[in-house]
């Protein structure tokens, strides 16, 4: 049914002078149209030329010629009878429309990021190029205005959703790549995630290094187990002479203290600094280790001739001074809390406190660690002296120490600190009321390795009385953590040196980016840290410059694997 636009004018202004005959030929013709299913209602000049000009039937409203002469005015239809498989046509066409653009699209950014060879691009163009085949094959449907074959637009509409869906799917997968605020947060997100699996990595690495530093290899438990049998079947060979030799007080002398219970290790430090030397002969080595290892290390350096040099072993336990009511310390290592603190391995408690982890190694626990405080006392007669660690090595004559005006100072160290790294703040706690009035937290750090100590500034600045004050204080470990360095920087806040960084080169136990150049130019270079030489963790570019020192030559070495 069709209907025009506006009112008909005779319905809008009906003419008073309509006969009542002529308004009922009217109401007769809407309701006969009515029912016939096709209705035309147009506006009239009067009801009377309405009445006269329609025929009436059953089926439809015809016109005369009177009826074709008359003035109708324009009008537009509001609705028409569709097709709904004409609008379901055009949804599905638009909807193939839309996303080959957006295929294309991304298709074209694409070649904006000159990605013209991935594997997105080409999909995306070959995505663009399907629909357009697609409508392409079906323009027949789109175009046709005959009756619309259903299973035809069945088959188009499948292969649309088909591609629709494959084009969604890609446009899914590709958005990381095209969404610049997608792409930072998943950058963000991994960032993170391997933040974490890093942080958790390194604690882990961390105790496990712990772990593996605390061991004892094999060869080397075998190295001291076959001294010290050597020492027990021939006791007369290695007996210590009934006076000491004079050349161990002489002060005019160039001595060293070595403090170690491992007898490989001790052994490459002197092996090391006699064989650089100019003149070993006037080289004196004060060996001193524990009771237990004390046989192994008098058979070591006994059976090989030192160019002169010469080499007193003692044991610890020899220095009577040493007791628990002399040495604060002593009495701080027998704490069970102290040494369970110590012996603690478990994973999620020995990682707590990542900073001081490497101080949590039991050979603080040992006497021998603590004995470079107590100096002046073990050698009484002796004005200057060169401390080493056993994890050095020696490159070159060392003698020009002895030459160097200390100015009043005890200790002769190398500053380690660079930037903010290795300042006081990082050993120390600065939120102890003592601690932050006594010292600088910015000051500057120094190593313990290679130490050259003036003994008579020493007991002049009485620096082991200082050194016990603060122990007593840090009993509860308040003041620092633990290990040695801390009370050591205490004890000599103001009274060390600085030397030259060619005489001291550090970090090789845990460093390897320390340049060659740095190496070689050294008189001395540190293996500090968990990856001793002598472990199979220690560094491979490093481990030469130990090796060169150890003496393959001896047979016990020999018998217990030691590879060169």
């Amino acid at each position: 049914m069709a209907i025009w636009a506006q009112t008909p004018y005779w319905l809008s202004n009906p003419n008073p002078n309509l006969s009542l005959r002529s308004s009922l030929l009217l109401a007769l013709a809407v309701s006969i149209c009515l029912a016939g299913g096709t209705l035309f209602l147009v506006p009239f000049h009067s009801a009377r030329n309405a009445a006269s000009t329609f025929s009436f039937s059953s089926a439809n409203i015809s016109t005369d010629r009177y009826f074709l002469n008359l003035r109708f005015p324009h009008r537009r239809v509001l609705a028409v009878k569709t097709d709904p498989l004409r609008v379901r046509i055009d949804q599905i066409r638009k909807q193939a429309a839309d996303h080959a653009g957006l295929a294309s699209a991304y298709a074209s950014y694409a070649r904006k990021l000159k990605l013209e060879n991935s594997k997105q691009l080409r999909l995306f163009a070959e995505i663009s190029r399907n629909f357009s085949l697609l409508i392409s094959d079906h323009r027949h449907l789109l175009e046709s205005l005959s009756p619309i074959d259903e299973p035809s637009l069945r088959r188009f509409e499948h292969d649309v959703k088909d591609r629709i869906r494959a084009a969604r799917t890609l446009i899914t997968d590709a958005k990381e790549s095209f969404d610049n605020q997608l792409k930072i947060q998943k950058l963000k997100d991994t960032i993170f995630a391997v933040n974490e699996q890093l942080t958790k990595a390194k604690k882990q690495g961390a105790f496990s290094s712990l772990i593996a530093a605390k061991s004892i290899p094999k060869s080397l438990h075998c190295l001291a187990m076959r001294l010290m049998e050597e020492r027990i079947s021939h006791s007369d060979r290695y007996g210590d002479p009934e006076s000491p030799p004079p050349a161990l007080e002489n002060p005019r002398l160039y001595h060293y203290a070595i403090f170690s219970d491992n007898v490989l290790a001790a052994s490459v430090v002197l092996n090391s600094a006699v064989k650089n030397a100019k003149d070993p002969s006037k080289h004196v080595f004060h060996v001193v280790t524990d009771r237990m290892n004390l046989g192994a290390m008098q058979v070591m350096f006994k059976l090989k001739d030192y160019a002169g040099a010469h080499i007193e072993v003692r044991a610890f336990e020899d220095y009577k001074f040493l007791n628990s009511s002399y040495v604060p310390v002593l009495r701080q290592l027998e704490s069970a809390n102290l040494q369970r603190f110590y012996f603690e391995n478990k994973l999620e408690n020995a990682t707590k406190d990542t900073t001081n982890m490497k101080f949590r190694n039991p050979k603080y626990l040992s006497m021998l660690n603590h004995l470079r405080f107590y100096l002046p006392e073990m050698y009484p007669k002796l004005h200057r002296i060169l401390f080493l660690d056993d994890d050095v090595v020696v490159q070159k004559d060392v003698t020009a120490l002895w030459k160097i005006d200390m100015d009043g100072k005890v200790n002769g160290a190398v500053e380690t600190c660079f930037g903010s790294f290795h300042r006081y703040a990082q050993y120390m706690n600065f939120s102890h009321p003592l601690i932050k009035q006594k010292f600088d937290p910015k000051a500057c750090g120094w190593a313990y390795g290679m130490n050259f100590f003036d003994l008579d500034a020493w007991r002049k600045e009485k620096c082991t009385e200082q050194y016990h004050y603060w122990q007593n204080l840090n009993e509860n470990r308040t003041l620092w953590k633990l290990g040695t360095l801390p009370p050591g920087l205490i004890t000599f806040y103001s009274t060390t040196k600085p030397l030259d960084k060619s005489w001291h080169v550090l970090g090789l136990g845990y460093n390897p980016s320390i340049s060659m150049d740095e190496i070689q130019n050294a008189a001395v270079v540190h293996f500090n840290g968990n990856m001793k030489p002598w472990l199979d963790i220690g560094m491979n570019q490093f481990r030469p410059l130990w090796t060169k020192y150890v003496d393959y030559d001896n047979e016990f070495i020999r018998l217990c694997n030691f590879g060169a």
